[in-house]
């Protein structure tokens, strides 16, 4: 089993068929023996940033359902840590967080763009050894997270690119039904 660190990304089997989870795939931003949280990537929320945050209003940078834990809550991952003070580097050129004030001023001001910043409503989180029992049951792949997959132009295509990274017989897995027994 491979060793879960921040920046890893968890590729959901394709059978899994938890609705949270579905063909998702999740990049982990921290794992510490109490839990790990993160956020999943690849599954756009039915609304934009500018009709959730005030200051905002009239932006139309995409919003993604971060997962099933505190949905009321907006979070967010960047690639400008020149521009957004405070955030955690997670992996190289990957920032978690950082001052908000500062993302509402670059994004009224043209300066931060949708393919550098990503908007979550929730996150997904495990409670101490949960992940570690998901992972053993072979609920999720691993695969190294990387810009090209969190911050991927074409978000409905980042499960099976997920999958292509980790090559060999996992590309496979990709044409696989969700539910092999309807076919």
């Amino acid at each position: 089993m491979a060793e879960i660190l921040p920046g890893k990304i968890l590729i959901a089997d394709p059978f899994l068929k938890d609705p949270n989870f579905m063909r998702s795939v999740v990049f982990l931003c921290d794992h510490q023996p109490e839990g790990s949280f993160g956020f999943v990537v690849n599954r756009k929320y039915e609304q934009v940033i500018g009709d959730l945050v005030q200051d905002l209003e009239g932006c139309d940078f995409p919003v993604f359902y971060g997962g099933p834990v505190q949905q009321d809550t907006v979070h967010f991952l960047h690639q400008c840590p020149h521009l957004i003070t405070g955030g955690v580097e997670i992996i190289n050129g990957i920032y978690w967080g950082g001052e908000f004030e500062e993302v509402v001023k670059y994004i009224n001001t043209n300066q931060l763009q949708p393919n550098m910043i990503r908007f979550y409503i929730g996150y997904s989180g495990w409670g101490e050894g949960q992940l570690a029992g998901e992972l053993k049951e072979k609920s999720w792949l691993t695969t190294d997270g990387n810009k090209k997959l969190v911050f991927h132009r074409h978000t409905d295509l980042i499960w099976q690119d997920a999958l292509r990274q980790l090559g060999g017989e996992y590309e496979q897995l990709i044409n696989y039904p969700i539910d092999p027994q309807l076919n």
